[in-house]
C-alpha cells in the first residue's frame, strides 16, 4: 500500500489574510511540500498539468524532475497528464526522459481534465474528449513498447516508421493510472489495458466511488488480467488535521468557504459528511481512511489533497508531519486482513522483476544491417526497394 500526496498547483488567496502567493512562491512551495513528503515517510508525490491561471503545473515533467534531483525515496507521479491535449509522442518521449532521470522512481495518471478552454487552446474539441483519451493512449502504449511504429488515425498527423526516444529504462514502460471522477470509459480503459484506475474520490459520495472501482474491477478481470480484487486501485482524498478536532474546524472552515472549488457551496459539515473530506483529529483521519476499503475493497495506492484552498506553506508542512505520524497505524491497519494475493502497488522494480529482467530494446535486423541498410530502413523504404539498392 502506498501513501502520498497530489497537487493540483493552484494559486489562491488565503482569506485569512488577504495575501496571495507569487507564482514563483506557489512553484517552490511544490518543492518544498514534496521534500517534507519524503523526509515524514510518504511514498508518493503527484503533481498536475494545467495550462490556465491561476494553476502554476503547466509544465509537471520539470517539476517532477526537479524534485526528484533533491529526494532519493519518493516515488514521483502526476495528478493528472492531460492525455488529450497532449501530443502522445511529447508524453512518450518527456516521460520516457523522466524515467531515465529519476532511474525509474516515477509513473504517471492519465486523465481527460475538467478545464473546457484548455481543448482549442491545443487544437482539440471538448466534444472528443473521450475519443481523444482513448486514441492519444493507444497510441502512446505502442510507442512504449514497439521500437518501430507506424500509425494513423483521427487526432494527429500519421507516423512512419517512428521511434520514441529515448526507450524505456530496462525495456520496461512506466506504470500508468488512468484517473477519472465520473467517466466509466475511463475504467474500461485501464481495466482493458491492465493498467491503474485512479478515482479521484475528494468530491462524490462513496457510492459513486463504489461503482466506479467495481466497474473496473470486473472489466479487468474480464480482460484476462487476474482476478476482480487483484486490479491496481488507487483513490483520492482530502483531510484537515489538528490535535483537537474543534480546533481542525474552526482553522479549516474559514478555508473551506471561500475555497474557488468549494466554497459558498454546502457546508463544511454536510460536505464532510458526503464525501471522504475529513476535518477533525488525527484518530478521525485514521479511522475514516481506513474505512474507505469497506467499499472499494484493498487497493494500492492512497494519495490526499493538502496544498490547497489558499493554505500557507507552513500550514501544509504542519499537515504533513501530523499524516507522517499517522502512517504506522495506516500501513498497519491496511494490512490487516489483506489477502496474500492481493498485488502490491506496482514500481519499477516489481515491473522489471515481472518481466524477467531488464531488457533492451534493439531492433537485431536494424542491428546487423549495414550503415546505408540502416538508413534506409529508417527512412521507411519498402523490403522490396532495400534489397535492390544494396545489392
Amino acid at each position: 500500500m502506498q501513501f502520498g500526496i497530489f497537487s493540483v498547483g493552484d494559486v489562491t488567496t488565503d482569506p485569512t489574510t488577504g495575501r496571495t502567493p507569487s507564482e514563483h512562491e506557489r512553484i517552490k512551495a511544490q518543492v518544498e511540500i514534496a521534500k517534507k513528503a519524503e523526509e515524514v515517510g510518504l511514498d508518493v508525490v503527484a503533481v498536475g498539468q494545467h495550462h490556465n491561471p491561476p494553476f502554476v503545473a503547466s509544465s509537471p515533467t520539470t517539476t517532477m524532475a526537479y524534485i526528484a534531483a533533491q529526494t532519493e525515496r519518493i516515488i514521483l507521479s502526476t495528478s493528472t497528464t492531460l492525455i488529450t491535449t497532449t501530443d502522445p509522442v511529447r508524453i512518450a518521449e518527456d516521460y520516457g526522459t523522466l524515467q531515465h532521470l529519476t532511474d525509474g522512481r516515477m509513473d504517471l495518471m492519465l486523465g481527460r481534465g475538467n478545464t473546457g478552454p484548455v481543448y482549442p487552446w491545443f487544437g482539440k474539441d471538448i466534444r472528443e474528449g473521450i475519443n481523444l483519451a482513448v486514441e492519444n493512449y493507444a497510441l502512446l502504449h505502442r510507442l512504449w513498447r514497439e521500437d518501430v511504429v507506424d500509425w494513423q488515425g483521427r487526432f494527429r498527423t500519421p507516423l512512419q516508421s517512428f521511434t520514441a526516444t529515448p526507450r524505456p529504462l530496462d525495456g520496461v514502460p512506466p506504470f500508468v493510472w488512468h484517473g477519472s471522477i465520473r467517466s466509466p470509459e475511463v475504467a474500461e480503459q485501464a481495466a482493458y489495458y491492465g493498467d491503474g484506475f485512479f478515482s479521484n474520490h475528494i468530491f462524490w459520495p462513496a457510492s459513486h466511488t463504489r461503482q466506479m472501482v467495481e466497474l473496473y474491477r470486473r472489466r479487468f478481470e474480464h480482460y484476462g488480467h487476474g482476478t476482480a480484487d487483484q486490479a491496481i486501485v488507487g483513490l483520492g482524498g482530502q483531510f484537515f488535521m489538528r490535535r483537537n478536532s474543534q480546533d481542525a474546524v474552526a482553522e479549516f472552515r474559514r478555508y473551506f468557504d471561500n475555497a474557488p472549488v468549494y466554497g459558498h457551496g454546502p457546508s463544511l459539515e454536510d460536505f464532510a459528511a458526503q464525501t471522504p473530506l475529513t476535518v477533525g483529529s488525527p484518530q478521525e483521519v485514521l479511522e475514516r481512511t481506513l474505512a474507505f476499503r469497506e467499499y472499494v475493497g484493498d487497493y494500492q495506492r492512497q494519495l490526499f489533497l493538502i496544498d490547497h484552498a489558499g493554505l500557507p506553506l507552513k500550514t501544509v508542512l504542519e499537515q504533513l508531519d501530523l499524516l507522517g505520524e499517522l502512517l504506522p497505524d495506516l500501513r498497519a491497519g491496511f494490512a490487516e486482513g489483506r489477502p496474500a494475493h492481493v498485488p502490491d502497488a506496482p514500481t519499477h522494480a516489481s515491473l522489471v522483476a515481472a518481466a524477467g529482467g531488464p531488457r533492451r530494446h534493439v531492433d537485431a535486423d536494424l542491428a546487423a544491417a549495414t550503415p546505408f541498410e540502416q538508413l534506409l530502413r529508417q527512412a521507411g523504404a519498402p523490403s522490396s526497394a532495400r534489397t535492390d539498392l544494396t545489392v
